[in-house]
């Protein structure tokens, strides 16, 4: 019997309650198509709205009437300032959800999620050691030992998740919150030893988007986006890996192969993330929830739906992080940690 002939709604992930109508191209387009004009709204709302107020009107004569020496400020403020952070919050937003939602599909635990796993701390202590040996200068060579220190760290935690040979989840997650807090040791070592500011250091430990440039998420972008369509093409599989390991190979899934493919992918874009951006966390954890409990669990329109919801989520997270106590302004990670510690431990009770 081919995947394609079976119905996710006949064992859905982690609702197994949740008695929903069959996913259909119409539902799926529609709630794509609604998402992505949700997050065109969201994106020009953020663009706008700052702790400099920028009429409307003048912001409109700032994008298209570059020869208009009157808006030259708020031109500046626009594209130089608030452009990039927008353009750096979607990309990093989207990229840790989709991260988040396949590794809840192949751990099958709602609580899985790069930041609890201790993978984007791994990311943050690859991108410092780039910096420290002086090789962070490029836009390429900190996103590379990002990744290489996010895969590390995979690979340890679910190591250290293996009990006689089966993935224990709890196990899986318990290792991902020492490793993580090791991780997080190393980091201050390392500000210690090669003597960065501790405020920098601070920023980056709680997630940050005030150093967006264009030329790191022109590097960047384009990397995610393409992983997290990697992700997606394995939608089908995560539907049946989701009902369990055996079910999944009965139905000709290579469950290894995905599954390695997959760990590879979400390592991959949660060190791109955190390269650019430091540790955000609770991301890829509240996003992807929220879309499955709204539109399903049907992996097919999940994961697109998560990597745009992702988008939003950040965009709005770090618009309060800007206006909040403005002009001053919160790191974004004390956002969307003030977001996701209670749905975290709503999980946690729910699950347990």
């Amino acid at each position: 019997m081919d995947c394609a002939e079976i119905d996710i709604q006949d064992q859905p992930l982690m609702a197994p309650r949740m008695a929903r109508a069959p996913l259909s191209v119409r539902k799926t387009l529609a709630s794509l198509l609604a998402l992505a004009l949700l997050l065109v709204v969201v994106a020009l709302f953020c663009l706008m709205i700052g702790s400099s107020h920028i009429p409307f009107s003048e912001g409109v004569r700032a994008f298209l009437a570059p020869s208009d020496r009157s808006v030259e400020g708020a031109r500046t403020i626009l594209l130089q300032i608030r452009l990039p952070r927008i353009c750096l919050a979607m990309i990093v937003g989207a990229g840790l959800s989709i991260a988040g939602a396949a590794l809840q599909a192949l751990l099958r635990n709602p609580l899985a999620e790069p930041y609890i796993l201790g993978i984007s701390s791994g990311g943050t202590v690859g991108a410092l050691v780039a910096f420290s040996i002086g090789l962070g200068i490029t836009q390429i060579t900190t996103p590379l030992f990002s990744f290489l220190g996010s895969g590390l760290v995979m690979l340890l935690v679910f190591t250290l998740g293996h009990r006689r040979g089966l993935l224990d989840t709890n196990a899986l997650l318990l290792s991902g919150v020492m490793v993580g807090a090791f991780f997080s040791a190393l980091i201050l070592l390392f500000t210690a030893l090669v003597n960065q500011d501790i405020r920098s250091t601070y920023l980056w430990l709680i997630g940050n988007l005030s150093g967006a440039e264009m030329r790191s998420i022109v590097v960047i972008a384009p990397l995610i986006a393409l992983a997290s369509l990697g992700l997606m093409s394995q939608s089908r599989a995560l539907n049946l890996i989701a009902t369990g390991d055996e079910t999944a190979t009965h139905l000709g899934v290579e469950v290894e192969k995905v599954r390695r493919a997959s760990y590879l992918l979400a390592s991959f874009i949660t060190g791109l993330a955190v390269s650019v951006s430091g540790v955000i966390g609770f991301v890829g954890l509240v996003v992807p929830h929220t879309c499955r409990l709204l539109l399903g669990p049907d992996h097919r329109l999940l994961m697109p739906a998560s990597f745009l919801g992702g988008a939003i989520f950040l965009l709005l997270c770090d618009l309060v992080s800007r206006i909040l106590l403005a002009p001053s302004e919160i790191p974004v990670g004390v956002v969307t940690a003030t977001l996701g510690a209670p749905v975290f431990i709503y999980l946690l009770k729910k699950r347990w």
